[in-house]
């Protein structure tokens, strides 16, 4: 099942992941999930994700009981994604699939738009 926000959408998969990793003893109480993209890497952009305080610009959204929030302006960037979580030997972590990317690089966390 896909749960999706402006744009983005989360696999069951991601979301439990997330949710194991806010369950931990040492998860800052008031964090929520950041996505979002940053200048650099090897194809010009790089993925956000990770846990921090809210901002006041930040979109929030409350995916099944996950606190998301993102910039307004990396929704340009991040328009129709999916976050999944890869449990595998070749692929373990975060994965992006991205339609907006133009081209990526080898790791799967950087690309061009």
């Amino acid at each position: 099942m896909d749960t999706t926000t402006k744009g983005v959408s989360f696999t069951d998969t991601a979301l439990e992941e997330v949710k194991k990793l806010m369950q931990q003893p040492d998860f800052e109480t008031g964090h929520v999930l950041r996505v979002g993209v940053k200048g650099g890497g090897c194809s010009g952009l790089s993925y956000i994700i990770g846990f921090d305080r809210q901002e006041e610009d930040d979109l929030f959204f409350n995916i099944q009981e996950v606190p998301v929030v993102i910039k307004k302006a990396h929704l340009m960037y991040l328009q129709d994604m999916q976050i999944d979580y890869g449990k595998g030997l070749d692929a373990r972590g975060f994965i992006f699939n991205n339609p907006n990317a133009s081209s990526t690089c080898g790791c799967g966390t950087s690309f061009a738009v």
